[in-house]
């Protein structure tokens, strides 16, 4: 019986490559590399594969976009704008739409890939967040995700602002105001990006360089850097039978994952490719070009700016003048301080937990939400606080839909703006408290079997039996965190140095929230290892495991 052999062409390839750069021996190992089954993992995927797509569709439409402020008269395809002055921009957009073969699908593919990218990361983040996938040693990835979060977001603005429409001209005369806030440098950052005053000549050019050259370059960079730590380190996994700091248990980098990877890539492309021939996005013919002493009634941005767009519709109409200069806070403040508590609380956060808890272990199993009630409390927080923004984002048009007052809806978000986040603390802390209650009353008295006992006193019972192996160790697996201890004083009454002044005192508050409501299921070491009955489980049918991590 003959040994099947791969074909010439791809035997030879690799023979060529393994003999100039020994390629072999390092691709077999990697490609045995484990990955964990879970199917919250694919968020992060849903980021990378939308941003193929966009980098593919991306350049398609580079091919016929002109980025150029220069006034022509339209006569294209699209009848009712014939004649009308337009800019180069927006009138290469029309014709993209209406006269280059699949240039309207391209459009609108690469618009929905730009927000599912940054709907994927977002939620991807939540997922991590919410585990505790950001701790030791995942902090650097934290913040790579967060310059991720946070350059998509600039992209997607430019990106949509680059065709010239009358809705994306009001975006971009918001952008000059927020600009023009900035106490002392504002001026001068907004003739430097404009190249004048609004609208200018040059801005389109430069905003254009910037959307196709310069953001993307460094978001491959941080990608690549991203998903480099990531192989390095390996991802984390939840508590589970035999699943430990030091191991991982889950499908192989090859054949399984590759393959799952692909039909999931194809998965994505279709999805985006349904929205954008089915779900219209961003009609720009019916804007019409930009002119600064017009507006589109209800206009709205992408999903992903309705909270700062919000916060500019709530904000009272404070300024402060001095010495001849207006500090317009009702466009400074909601422009600079939504996204600059949420991104710097965001990338502070990991800092702050192992500074209030003193915990410095390397973290390798994700935590269950409701077994950190302080951190899902605070995460619901600002994820109320967001929502309540981007709600108000919305003003206009729940006024109009449920025939209330826009004032109304303007003064309900200026208090449910800080009403809002109080009530999501409060409600999700309880939530987590009482299901590690129930899970601790499950671990220790079984749960219920489904047969009714007599006593002999005649009284009913339920039986109860053992948790199942799986979901024992599951529970099991939960990570207690330590309590700091009072450092006490010395013989002449005065406190210890790390108990001392504010910090010492803010760092023993941090750690009682964290560790307060932290409720104990009888074991605290977290490895989720065994049965809890001195025997050792093997790992299931067809997983793998990685004895060690990188």
């Amino acid at each position: 019986m003959s040994t099947a052999t791969p074909p010439k062409a791809i035997d030879g390839t690799i023979g060529f490559a393994d003999e100039r750069f020994g390629t072999a021996g390092f691709l077999r190992g990697k490609m045995k590399k484990v990955f964990p089954d879970h199917w919250s993992f694919m968020l992060g995927e849903i980021a990378l594969y939308s941003f193929i797509i966009l980098l593919a569709t991306g350049t398609f439409l580079t091919l016929w976009f002109k980025p150029s402020m220069g006034e022509v008269i339209y006569h294209g395809s699209y009848t009712k704008l014939d004649g009308v002055n337009m800019s180069e921009a927006y009138d290469s957009t029309l014709r993209i739409s209406f006269d280059v073969r699949g240039g309207l699908l391209m459009r609108q593919i690469h618009h929905w890939a730009a927000v599912l990218f940054l709907a994927s990361i977002m939620v991807h983040m939540l997922r991590v967040f919410f585990t505790g996938s950001y701790r030791k040693p995942r902090e650097v990835n934290w913040l790579i995700g967060l310059g991720l979060f946070t350059l998509g977001i600039l992209e997607g603005l430019f990106g949509y602002s680059l065709p010239d429409d009358l809705l994306s001209g009001t975006g971009l005369r918001i952008t000059q105001g927020v600009m023009q806030s900035i106490p002392v440098v504002g001026t001068y950052i907004f003739y430097f990006a404009f190249g004048g005053g609004f609208p200018g000549h040059d801005f389109i050019s430069r905003l254009y360089t910037v959307h196709v050259l310069l953001i993307p370059g460094i978001l491959l960079a941080l990608v690549g850097a991203h998903f480099m730590i990531l192989w390095h380190q390996g991802h984390t996994q939840f508590s589970g039978k035999n699943r430990t700091e030091k191991n991982v248990i889950g499908k192989p980098f090859f054949p399984v994952f590759m393959i799952k990877a692909g039909a999931f890539f194809m998965f994505t492309f279709a999805v985006t490719a349904l929205l954008g021939t089915f779900a219209q996005i961003n009609p720009i013919w019916l804007f019409g070009p930009y002119t600064p002493d017009s507006i589109t009634a209800g206009s709205q941005p992408d999903f992903y700016m309705g909270f700062l767009e919000g916060a500019l519709r709530i904000m009272p109409n404070w300024e402060t003048n001095l010495w001849g200069h207006t500090i317009p806070w009702n466009v400074l403040v909601p422009a600079l301080l939504p996204l600059g508590l949420i991104m710097t609380g965001a990338a502070l956060w990991p800092f702050i937990e192992q500074w209030a808890t003193g915990d410095k272990k390397i973290h390798n199993l994700a935590d269950r939400p409701r077994n950190a009630p302080f951190r899902t409390a605070v995460g619901m927080t600002a994820v109320t606080f967001y929502g309540m923004l981007w709600l108000a984002g919305g003003n206009d048009i729940l006024a109009d839909k449920f025939h209330v007052s826009l004032y109304a809806t303007t003064w309900f978000f200026r208090g449910a703006v800080f009403v809002g986040p109080v009530i999501a603390y409060v409600v999700t802390k309880r939530l987590c408290v009482g299901l590690q209650r129930s899970d601790a009353a499950e671990l220790h008295h079984g749960v219920e079997a489904g047969v009714i006992t007599m006593l002999p006193s005649g009284e009913f019972v339920e039986m109860h039996q053992p948790v199942k192996e799986d979901a024992e160790a599951v529970l099991r697996g939960k990570q207690e965190l330590p309590a700091i201890e009072d450092a006490g004083e010395d013989a002449n009454g005065i406190p210890a140095p790390s108990s001392r002044g504010p910090l010492g005192k803010a760092r023993k508050a941090l750690n009682n929230a964290f560790t307060a409501d932290d409720i104990s299921i009888g074991n605290g070491h977290g490895n989720g290892h065994g049965n809890g009955h001195g025997e050792h489980p093997e790992a299931g049918t067809g997983d793998h495991k990685e004895l060690s991590r990188g």
